[in-house]
């Protein structure tokens, strides 16, 4: 992989990470068209450090509203951690499940079936391009409610929408969580805040079950690709950068567009990058 390679994947996956336009289809593309393999163990490495720099932007360019909205006094405190954690313990109910589920109908209960074998599955890609596309059109057609808040039966909702997205690579995560809160009523700062707090909570244990993936092909990378890996570490770190910045200028446009009416455009996109990766694929 070479340096240029990794710069491209590292501004794809930045930007896309944060706009509701799935990374995981973007990459996955970019991968292709570049000759990568998505599922090899080096495309794992590099993931795991972008997933960290897309993190990271997240951090920064929320942290002052977050501090506002949810520390603003203790039962604020409360009140939006028990939120997060319904949220984020019904999206693992749902993704986990699904994933199972999927594994007995595709992978016919192989113990080496992974959810990661149907990456390169480009139809599935473009359907659930597609999906998304669609939720979010629907979504921004719906009258705004500027001072909409969130409520139990609307996180458990964002929460299971969540789900959905892990198994099925094109199913932006961001599109759905905010378009699900804003279909649901939630003024549309209180929706993205919230959808990218999520973003955080979930993020670790991705980057945790991807650096586990890893872990368990070590016994062949060590005669084979291990060096690879460790060269990859350091542009790693350069990629890191290039996905952060790239993150932090993909929130200020979708915040622009969401806040200006233009949500639909997200939408938009979404149902023509279906076409282009059914017909790539």
């Amino acid at each position: 992989m070479t340096l240029l390679q990794i710069v491209i994947l590292s501004i794809v996956q930045g930007a896309a990470e944060l706009l509701p336009v799935s990374s995981s289809a973007h990459v996955i593309v970019a991968e292709k068209l570049m000759g990568l393999d998505p599922t090899a163990p080096a495309m794992t490495l590099l993931l795991v450090m972008l997933h960290t720099g897309t993190m990271f932007a997240v951090l920064v360019y929320f942290w002052k509203n977050w501090v506002d909205t949810y520390f603003n006094s203790p039962e604020s405190r409360i009140k939006n951690a028990i939120y997060l954690l319904i949220a984020t313990a019904i999206t693992g109910v749902v993704g986990l499940g699904l994933q199972e589920i999927i594994k007995h109908i595709v992978g016919g209960n192989m113990q080496n079936f992974e959810i990661e074998h149907l990456f390169g599955n480009a139809k599935l890609m473009a359907v659930s391009l597609a999906a998304a596309g669609i939720l979010i059109i629907a979504a921004s057609r719906m009258k705004s409610n500027l001072f909409g808040d969130l409520s139990l039966a609307t996180v458990a909702w964002i929460g299971a929408v969540q789900g959905l997205c892990l198994p099925f690579r094109g199913f932006s995560r961001s599109g759905a969580t905010i378009s699900t809160g804003l279909a649901l009523g939630v003024a549309r700062r209180r929706a993205e805040e919230f959808s990218f707090a999520l973003a955080v909570v979930l993020t670790p244990a991705v980057i945790v079950k991807e650096s586990y993936r890893l872990y368990k092909h070590q016994a062949a990378l060590a005669a084979s690709s291990a060096p690879d890996l460790l060269h990859l570490i350091g542009p790693g770190f350069l990629g890191m950068a290039f996905s952060f910045g790239a993150g932090l200028l993909a929130l200020r446009w979708l915040s622009n567009w969401l806040e200006n009416g233009r949500w639909s455009f997200f939408g938009g996109y979404c149902l023509l990058a279906s076409f282009v990766v059914f017909w790539i694929g």
